[in-house]
């Protein structure tokens, strides 16, 4: 049976250093690394986990919590996550909160507790200080995604912005009718997303001069078919028709397509629709959108993580993250009707 002495022989290193090179550790040169792998390959040794985890202290396994696993971005995040974790030689463990206030409980009462993850990363949710603590109080390290946590290395996306940018793309193409389609209080209990992309929304309709009507506004779930519901009733009054959608997401403005399409109007001749995410579909859709980069926030947090796993994690300079996000023109926008 091929040891790791053998693969030190082969690669020309000490066993030390094909230790370090195949746990992912940061004091082995790139080029050193890649013969290490590729002899370890040849000889076909894989490591013990159960060795590396007694000689190191850690599992080389990280805990990633999210609220819904069935929703486009957050998948994309995990994914993201996944792949980083992949390549750093960690594994994943999911712990998806569907179940409400019970499963958040078990999760943080009892599963990340236990010894069986290195450090967590926390998607889109808002955690106590409790929870916080408790993860601290055994040096798990955290990072969240979504919304700033107190003490909590967080990449967040400016919600406000991105439904502002949403908005002026509209308003700069000459719509003055403008509805928005945002999630109900039902996901309004993380880091508040939906008010603050209204809030967004109502911030650009006030800078150029526009009243923002109550009845232009449709909650929804953030789903399709919840869009498609709430487009309906926007777009289906005999009256003062809107003749743009601004949706918090863009799984709601494929619904709001639909919608419109159903209603006998074509996007963007008689409304223009706009999202945010750029989900997969968007591009086939014709969907304009913001995008905010899911994959790209689960790597980078995977990255802060790594960061916070060293020996000696270098002094950070400030805890909350800025990720980029950036305005898709596609086409479902144009100027409203004459």
């Amino acid at each position: 049976m091929v040891g790791i002495a053998d693969v030190a022989r082969h690669a020309g290193v000490s066993t030390a250093t094909v230790s370090r090179a195949l746990s992912g550790a940061h004091n082995v040169s790139p080029a050193t690394r890649l013969r290490v792998e590729a002899s370890a390959a040849q000889l076909g040794y894989v490591v013990s986990s159960t060795a590396s985890s007694l000689a190191s202290g850690r599992m080389k396994n990280i805990g990633v919590v999210v609220p819904f696993l069935n929703r486009w971005f957050f998948a994309s995040v995990v994914e993201g996550a996944q792949q980083a974790l992949q390549r750093h030689g960690y594994d994943l463990t999911l712990y998806n909160l569907t179940g409400g206030l019970e499963a958040r409980r078990s999760v943080f009462e009892h599963f990340l507790l236990r010894q069986r993850v290195d450090a967590v990363i926390a998607v889109s949710l808002e955690l106590t200080e409790h929870e916080v603590a408790r993860l601290h109080a055994l040096d798990k390290p955290l990072v969240g995604v979504g919304g700033p946590l107190a003490g909590v290395p967080t990449l967040t996306v400016d919600d406000l912005a991105v439904a502002r940018l949403a908005t002026e793309h509209l308003i700069a193409l000459g719509h003055t009718r403008i509805a928005h389609i945002g999630g109900d209080k039902a996901f309004d209990l993380d880091f508040n997303l939906p008010t603050n992309r209204r809030f967004g929304y109502e911030a650009a309709l006030a800078a150029a001069g526009i009243e923002a009507r109550r009845e232009d506004y449709r909650p929804a779930d953030f789903t399709t078919a919840g869009g498609y519901q709430a487009a309906k009733q926007l777009l289906g009054r005999p009256h003062e028709r809107p003749t743009a959608i601004f949706a918090a997401s863009d799984e709601m403005a494929i619904g709001s397509m639909l919608a419109a399409r159903d209603l006998g109007l074509v996007v963007p001749r008689d409304v223009s629709v706009i999202g945010v995410d750029d989900h997969e579909q968007a591009a086939f859709f014709g969907l304009s959108t913001v995008a905010q980069f899911p994959r790209q926030q689960g790597e980078k947090a995977v990255e802060v993580l790594m960061e916070e796993l060293r020996p000696h994690p270098e002094p950070r300079t400030g805890l909350n993250i800025n990720m980029p996000f950036e305005l898709i023109v596609r086409a479902s926008t144009a100027r409203p009707p004459e």
